[in-house]
């Protein structure tokens, strides 16, 4: 069980009420009575967590849950208070934006890592969550760092085209119309210098000018195939098949409903999904108070504490 940020217990970003500070651990508030923490200056009542953990006594993973009163269910409780808060958060954030309850999916595994399983478990658990997560992470963008770079060319044979100039003004006025065909060469056959461009450029991009002893070159290069297989070849369309011979299905058309699957999409999922964490982290510190025993499962001030991240 485990989440990004660690709530600050009895730290009153709006000045909630005074707690009763002569029932340790178990803090009332005016008209409320027992609370878990404040949200936003306001107080949370114990009774949401205490029917979170009898659904979950009473429910079919009731025999994988620790004994009650054992440090392991203390930790649950821990836990699932910090899943309550999140959606009260969360359920204030969307009422305050004009936001609707919104139904979907549960995550699955990779998205709910990515999120942290506090964070994924009110997710999955209120249509207010997932409210905020598309309204906060609407205009998320994939990090320039997560995005596919170009190919670059292995070490090997290559086909290169290649002119050497005498000086580098000549050699930057160069296009690819002025270089020679050197035919399919191996890159260590070429200067050392001209070889090591070539493998940081991705294919076929003008390289150069690159200076060594004999001038200043300029090359352009792609993979030379080793197979074998002339061009001709590879665009010649297959012979049909011998009668009797089984002729393999076209694939489907994928329906309407069905989205391609796109790297880049998933990138951008992966990107929301860490915008959300990173507000829910920052608004969490400002909004969200917890009550002494209560604190994270991996606060180390509480005593149970034998969490890992």
């Amino acid at each position: 069980m485990t989440s990004r940020s660690h709530a600050r217990p009895l730290v009153t970003p709006m000045a909630p009420p005074a707690v009763d500070d002569a029932v340790a651990g178990d803090p009332h508030a005016p008209g409320v009575g027992r609370v878990i923490g404040w949200v936003g200056g306001r107080p949370v009542p114990r009774d949401l967590l205490d029917r979170r953990i009898a659904a979950l006594r009473h429910g079919p993973l009731k025999a994988a849950l620790p004994a009650p009163g054992s440090a392991e269910a203390r930790q649950l409780a821990r836990w699932l208070t910090q899943v309550v808060l999140t959606e009260v958060l969360c359920e204030a954030t969307a009422r305050a934006e004009g936001l609707a309850p919104l139904d979907g999916p549960p995550l699955d595994r990779l998205a709910a890592v990515e999120l942290g399983s506090i964070n994924a478990a009110a997710y999955n658990g209120s249509p207010w969550v997932r409210a905020v997560f598309e309204h906060v992470t609407a205009d998320s963008a994939v990090p320039a760092a997560w995005r596919p770079r170009p190919s670059r060319p292995s070490a090997g044979a290559h086909h290169v085209r290649h002119r050497l100039f005498p000086d580098r003004a000549a050699a930057e006025r160069a296009t690819v119309d002025d270089l020679e065909s050197l035919g399919r060469v191996e890159l260590a056959s070429l200067p050392a210098a001209l070889a090591e461009a070539i493998t940081s450029h991705p294919h076929g991009t003008l390289v150069g000018p690159v200076q060594d002893g004999l001038g200043w070159h300029v090359a352009l290069a792609t993979p030379g195939s080793s197979t074998g297989r002339s061009a001709s070849a590879a665009t010649t369309p297959p012979s049909p098949p011998d009668e009797g011979e089984a002729i393999p299905p076209m694939p489907a058309s994928p329906q309407p409903h069905q989205r391609p699957w796109s790297p880049q999409a998933d990138l951008l999922q992966a990107a929301r999904r860490r915008t959300f964490a990173r507000w829910l982290d920052r608004t969490r510190a400002e909004q969200v108070a917890l009550v002494p025993g209560l604190e994270h499962p991996g606060d180390p001030r509480q005593p149970d504490n034998h969490h890992k991240h």
